[in-house]
């Protein structure tokens, strides 16, 4: 493999996200798998179809199966990503309990680790390594199915933080995992053509707890340390927005006596927008950009900069996604909480 060819399945991945989300939006309207206006959290002026991270999977998969020779790595990712698409799939007809989602989660995540695909933790003692990599992956998983509350964000986000470990993964040689995350960055790039506001289709549970556990498990299938001891705190930083939103609406729904799945308008990209008037392409565009500057630190402390260089960046980044959210918590939602 070269990385030519890891760029190539970047671009391939990408046309093929144009080609296969009309199809899936069409398929979506026909049997009428939509996301219905409530006048409360959902507001988009008609019904949204979903399917888009059918779409998305597909690409990748495609782009994948057609330039590169499949390791235990990548069937790895596939497997469990297809069982976690599934089980969205069937989230999306909503006929899912949280409780059965959270165990269908559990069955990908079990088969992810049992494949050998994601190197164990060499930071951690050895009996903590298989534990905290399945919480690692349920945390990133269902990050990226909260964070999917505006046009064109999940989606936004993850191409960025999949081209981030792309690079790293070119930089270390590493060219299976560089193959997997530019093409799933590849597939999210062509599928947010369709996805931007006003959005013509949704990625749904689907699409974003595939997202979610495919980046989960590259972040730790990546050798980060390779160049720098600081190495393994850059996908901290690269996945950084999605898990300070977690964290974040899991604080004030707890606060709130709510559960956390409990759909609200606790996010802080919600908060964000309203701050800047009501606007989703720029309260996107804004997030986006903030998950790039958490990219270029974890890059940058990976392969460019001393490890204490690294430390600062990384420290820098991470007071300065506190303080916003701290000033976010003061914004008054119109949104019943």
């Amino acid at each position: 493999m070269s990385p030519g060819l890891v760029v190539l399945g970047f671009v391939l991945a990408f046309v093929l996200a144009l080609y296969f989300t009309p199809i899936a939006r069409q398929a979506a309207l026909r049997f009428g798998i939509v996301d219905r206006p409530d006048g409360v959290l959902k507001r988009q002026s008609e019904p949204v179809p979903y399917l888009g991270g059918l779409a998305v999977f597909l690409a990748y998969l495609v782009a994948l199966g057609l330039v590169f020779a499949f390791n235990s790595l990548l069937l790895g990712l596939l497997l469990a990503g297809t069982l976690t698409l599934l089980v969205g799939l069937v989230d999306d007809f909503g006929v899912l309990t949280p409780a059965a989602k959270i165990a269908g989660q559990a069955v990908a995540v079990f088969v992810l680790l049992r494949s050998g695909a994601v190197i164990e933790l060499a930071e951690v003692p050895q009996g903590l390594r298989w534990p905290l990599a399945a919480l690692w992956l349920f945390a990133v998983c269902n990050a990226f199915n909260l964070l999917d509350v505006m046009d064109g964000l999940a989606a936004g986000v993850g191409a960025v933080a999949g081209l981030a470990f792309g690079i790293v993964a070119l930089s270390t040689g590493e060219y299976p995992e560089a193959a997997a995350s530019l093409a799933l960055a590849g597939a999210l790039c062509g599928f947010l053509v369709f996805n931007v506001h006003p959005a013509r289709i949704y990625l749904g549970d689907a699409g974003s707890l595939a997202v979610g556990l495919t980046l989960g498990a590259l972040a730790i299938a990546i050798r980060w340390s390779d160049r720098s001891p600081a190495g393994f705190l850059a996908p901290l930083a690269i996945l950084g927005v999605p898990l300070a939103d977690t964290a974040y609406v899991s604080i004030l729904r707890a606060r709130a006596g709510k559960p956390f799945w409990h759909g609200s308008s606790d996010h802080f990209p919600l908060r964000l927008r309203a701050a800047m008037g009501g606007n989703v392409g720029k309260a996107v565009s804004t997030v986006i950009a903030l998950t790039g500057v958490g990219a270029a630190a974890g890059v940058g402390t990976t392969v460019l900069w001393s490890w204490q260089i690294g430390l600062w960046v990384l420290g820098g980044y991470a007071l300065g996604l506190v303080v916003l959210l701290s000033l976010l918590a003061h914004i008054r939602m119109e949104v019943p909480e």
